[in-house]
């Protein structure tokens, strides 16, 4: 099969690489294991939250412009404050070609209300999501926060806590179903995903609106649980409209409705513009010629190899696989790239959960189009993006998403010779 890029590695970096390229005009593939990182996604698109040194960024376009000073090695450095700017304007308007309709500025932060109630740092938020302009302050006095009997990876109790100390006045409901009574005969099915698709049946979420008509007495707004729309587009507007008051979802613990809703919406496009998917393949080995890598086999397609002008690794981190620890090195499981770590198998990580981990820094070595390298030498046709990239702390700078699509841009861009 020849193709004018091959992707390994459906997530948000794949697949961002993969509809540019795509818009782009070139015949691409994208090879996927399974279900990404995006599946467990709050809804929000990180672009930087901190900087290396703790300081938090208001600002994230001026903060990327700190580090080619403080941290050159990161993936933003590697790309330039200038490109990764014009970047981070591209993204949103990707993501709504998709049918992903966000908010946000990337020269702003403005703030998520997580899980937890917390309010927490962010560039782009999914439309229906609580957000707010600043931390400590909520757009309404009295909510009522309503969740369905039996849910438990929601916490109603600690998000009042949090909204009380806002100045928010809080009350309870909840609401119950017989199709989610049969979903709680086995509590092991009691997840998101499935109790929203009993709310994609119309005459469930019209119940489920009269219910919230009444709760909504006395109050300024609802705030529930993201257990709607995971495949319907209209379910929140839906119940707003019936229940006549602002409605806010808040995401709930993986996985997530909006991570999956991403996904799916992201290869629709991606397909819609040609591109070949393969979803449940793995690649198994690849062939050189020279410094440049020839072609890719799967574990599905045997002997059949995917040969391509173009090459992009974008499996990931430790979570997907995409990089793998051994007892003395960090391995490239595809092609065996040059990977950064620590030598000292005991500076890798503390014991203190929420401390910088050094191994989250670990991963894949590149040059500045991120243009992978393997034993000292940069390969020609293969490119790196995303979370498998060595050089930043995805979770301490809030940048994960940020460096997935913003990567993956540049990458497409370098490939595809197309400056937008």
């Amino acid at each position: 099969m020849r193709f004018d890029t091959v992707i390994i590695g459906g997530g948000l970096a794949g697949m961002t690489c993969g509809i540019r390229l795509a818009e782009a005009g070139q015949r691409c593939a994208i090879v996927s294991q399974g279900q990404s990182a995006i599946h467990f996604s709050s809804g929000s698109f990180d672009l930087l939250g901190h900087l290396p040194d703790g300081r938090s960024v208001t600002d994230p376009v001026a903060g990327i412009a700190e580090l080619a000073e403080t941290a050159p090695s990161h993936p933003y450095s590697k790309i330039g404050a200038e490109r990764c700017a014009r970047y981070a304007q591209e993204a949103p308007e990707l993501l709504r070609s998709a049918g992903i309709q966000v908010a946000g500025d990337s020269r702003r932060n403005h703030f998520r209300i997580t899980p937890m109630g917390k309010a927490k740092a962010t560039w782009l938020t999914i439309d229906g999501y609580l957000t707010t302009d600043e931390a400590g302050r909520l757009p309404f006095k009295t909510v009522c926060i309503v969740n369905v009997e039996g849910f438990l990876d929601f916490y109603p109790e600690f998000i009042a806590q949090e909204f009380r100390e806002a100045g928010v006045t809080c009350r309870f409901g909840s609401f119950n179903h017989p199709d989610v009574e049969q979903i709680r005969k086995n509590p092991s099915e009691m997840r998101s995903a499935n109790i929203a698709r009993v709310f994609d049946h119309e005459a469930n979420l019209e119940a489920f609106a009269a219910e919230l008509r009444k709760l909504a007495e006395g109050c300024d707004a609802l705030i529930l649980p993201a257990l709607i729309g995971i495949n319907r587009n209209d379910s929140l507007e839906f119940l707003r409209t019936r229940v006549g008051l602002p409605i806010y979802l808040l995401p709930t613990l993986p996985p997530s409705i909006p991570g999956i809703r991403a996904q799916q919406a992201l290869q629709r496009r991606f397909r819609a513009l040609g591109g070949e998917y393969f979803l449940g393949d793995s690649v198994v080995s690849a062939e050189m010629e020279g410094s440049r890598v020839a072609r890719i086999f799967t574990a599905n397609h045997g002997n059949i190899p995917f040969e391509a002008a173009h090459f992009v690794l974008a499996t990931g981190s430790f979570f997907s696989k995409g990089l793998q620890a051994t007892p003395d090195r960090i391995v490239e499981p595809v092609f065996g790239a040059d990977t950064e770590f620590v030598p000292n198998r005991a500076e890798w990580y503390t014991l203190r959960f929420f401390d910088r981990q050094a191994y989250q820094a670990f991963g894949v070595k590149t040059d500045s189009a991120l243009r992978v390298v393997k034993e000292g030498q940069v390969l020609e046709n293969l490119y790196g993006a995303g979370a498998g990239l060595a050089g930043f702390h995805p979770v301490q700078e809030e940048c994960g998403a940020g460096v997935s699509m913003l990567s993956a841009l540049h990458v497409a861009e370098n490939i595809s010779g197309m400056k937008r």
